[in-house]
């Protein structure tokens, strides 16, 4: 009889963690900057059709970098957990420390589980208060560690760079302009030198504490990064990435993706000033939970 082939369960997860963290690495970057009236984010996403950064509920949002198929099943896992909450009790019951929790299970279960894969994917779920000081950023990766980030945070691709650029840069409580300016700066950082990443190759947006609406998730669009981050010089763009685009593998959950329209009973755009569409002007699809009337 044979022996069976024995591999200690420190050498397994070393495995699976070296196997997810370079998986994540292979993707771009995705910054979260505090600013003056929320929480910025960007990423150079050069795709149409995937999101990197979603809205989850009335005043959470949801980022990841990674392999897309799984950090878009757990994107629509909140969104129904997020959803199903709010109807059930009450629209302030959700909270982004309770989808981060639900997410750290998720992940951490994933990731313990033999008998599949680690997932590929680091997360931001953030939530904005009514003041700066009940802002709230978490940070979880492929294991289900939380962190609860204080300042900018960075997290996909090539770190480092980015992080640097953005200690010499990130000032507190800083207006929206120069936020983004810092941080598509501090994208276009590498170590090959700096580049300056094509405004249509940014995805970019903002939970915006001062908006009239419940939610407070807004996208940034093209002609106002434009009027917000000027003249820049040429463009260089990015070469083809590898991670972020893997469609196969699709999981368990189907259906319904969140909503980036507005409020129909005050449709104003606030950081844009244009009217909104009562569809994503980006998936065309009308929104999942309609705002209460309150």
């Amino acid at each position: 009889m044979s022996t069976p082939f024995y591999v200690s369960p420190e050498q397994v997860m070393k495995d699976r963690a070296d196997f997810a963290r370079k998986g994540i690495a292979r993707g771009r970057s995705v910054v979260a900057v505090p600013y003056v009236d929320g929480i910025l984010f960007v990423s150079e996403n050069p795709s149409q059709a995937l999101h990197k950064v979603s809205e989850i509920y009335d005043r959470i949002a949801f980022a990841a970098v990674g392999r897309y198929n799984e950090f878009e099943n757990l994107r629509i896992a909140g969104v129904r957990l997020a959803d199903m909450r709010g109807y059930a009790y009450d629209r302030r019951d959700v909270t982004g420390r309770g989808l981060a929790n639900a997410y750290a299970q998720t992940l951490g279960t994933i990731f313990s589980n033999g008998g599949e894969k680690p997932y590929e994917v680091e997360i931001f779920v953030a939530e904005v208060g009514e003041n700066a000081t009940e802002d709230q950023l978490f940070r979880l990766t492929y294991d289900g560690q939380v962190a609860d980030e204080h300042g900018f945070a960075v997290m996909g691709g090539q770190t480092e760079p980015v992080v640097k650029s953005l200690e010499a840069s990130y000032t507190e409580a800083a207006p929206l302009e120069y936020a983004l300016r810092a941080a598509v700066t501090a994208l276009g950082q590498s170590e090959k030198g700096e580049r300056v990443i094509p405004t249509e190759d940014l995805e970019v947006a903002v939970l915006d504490r001062t908006r009239s609406q419940i939610r407070k998730f807004v996208r940034l669009s093209p002609a106002r990064l434009d009027a917000l981050l000027g003249d820049r010089g040429p463009s260089t763009p990015a070469g083809p990435e590898t991670s972020e685009v893997g469609m196969g593998g699709g999981g368990s959950i189907t259906a319904s993706t969140t909503s980036t329209s507005d409020d129909p009973a005050d449709p104003t755009d606030q950081v844009s000033g244009k009217v909104a569409p009562l569809e994503d002007p980006n998936s065309g699809e009308p929104p999942i939970a309609p705002p209460s009337s309150e």
